[in-house]
């Protein structure tokens, strides 16, 4: 007969029991943490046989919890985690926040923390440098060490380079397409490209640059000008993975450079065309991005809308590893990052 509760396990075979109390109720607990242990033998005084058959049950019961944890998750669990990060930025440069010439000794640091873990994924939310082409050369080979599939969102600093070599960020940053889904268990994740229309990200002469030119005056008040919008194309696009996803029953997460809410100065021109594009489609979730490097939070329509903070900014670290359960996200903050307990609606 055996008996078991969260911090206790009992065997019990004929007048011998053996009890593990494990304060963290865990398995695991027994290796790494103290454990008691109470046996009774009747008829066999000796002490030495007592803990040769303890250990031996012992060892019986730890295998077969390690067994059962791995064949059988333990309830609660959750259905995947992914790790995200926010504004690396880095040059050659420092100033008083911005620690840009920190950011390839943090970027190890998540790296290799990542590596540790089981990672459906990694997305980088924009902004992986401040300036110059060559500064890819230095963060993006520490990126690329990442054992589970990474990604990147392209943000305003990534076209901070000579007009040449605007058109060759995104392949730099291993990116076929500037804007692209995926799915995991459920979910369709929807990384799109808010310098679409911009006044940075394509050459001084180029067309681009003059229409979103003219678009960036017609609009009162004027926004910043390194912020930027999602194009009519891409929002046509976005709708018609939306439409995909509902069909699907899948939840749907967006990842962006930039915010679209709470109204902020960081905000995409256009954000209140794409916050009511997505509050049509029950199945969205959440938002993230990166840009405000002191982060933010909103929800709206049932939607959470997640502003990462910058990696980049002083010498404390920030990043993220997101789980993904049933009925939440749970954020885990690294560094400056902050913790968060997002409860998700029920499926429509």
């Amino acid at each position: 007969m055996m008996e078991t509760d969260s911090k206790n396990r009992r065997l019990e075979i004929g007048g011998t029991s053996l009890r593990v109390r494990t304060p963290l109720g865990n398995p695991f607990d027994v290796a790494l943490g103290s454990c008691e242990v109470s046996c009774h033998f009747p008829g066999m005084p000796n002490p030495m046989n007592r803990s040769f058959f303890t250990a031996i049950l012992l060892v019986g019961w730890l295998s077969a919890s390690l067994h059962s944890s791995k064949a059988d998750p333990r309830p609660g669990s959750p259905l995947f985690r992914f790790g995200a990060v926010a504004d690396c930025q880095y040059c050659e440069k420092t100033s008083g926040k911005r620690k840009y010439n920190l950011s390839p000794k943090k970027l190890t640091a998540c790296v290799e923390h990542y590596n540790k873990l089981e990672l459906s994924f990694v997305v980088h939310l924009g902004d992986f440098i401040d300036r110059d082409f060559e500064s890819f050369d230095k963060v993006v080979p520490i990126y690329n060490r990442l054992k589970a599939p990474h990604y990147h969102v392209l943000g305003n600093h990534d076209f901070e380079v000579a007009d040449d070599k605007k058109a060759l960020v995104p392949a730099k940053l291993g990116l076929k397409e500037r804007y692209y889904d995926f799915t995991r268990k459920g979910w369709r994740f929807i990384a799109i490209d808010g310098n679409d229309v911009s006044l940075y990200a394509w050459p001084k002469n180029d067309p681009r640059t003059k229409a979103a030119s003219e678009y960036h005056k017609s609009l009162n008040p004027r926004p910043a000008r390194w912020n930027g919008a999602v194009g009519d194309e891409q929002l046509k696009w976005i709708e018609a993975k939306l439409q995909a996803a509902a069909k699907a029953k899948e939840r749907v997460m967006l990842f962006c450079h930039f915010p679209v809410y709470p109204k902020n100065g960081h905000n995409l021109w256009n954000d209140n065309a794409l916050t009511s594009l997505l509050a049509r489609y029950p199945c969205v979730a959440a938002y993230v991005n990166g840009h405000n490097h002191a982060g933010n939070y909103g929800q709206r329509d049932g939607i959470h809308y997640l502003t990462l903070k910058g990696m980049v900014d002083t010498e404390e670290s920030s990043y993220s590893i997101i789980e993904v359960y049933p009925d939440r996200l749970v954020v885990k903050g690294f560094g400056r990052e902050t913790n968060r307990d997002l409860p998700l609606s029920k499926r429509p």
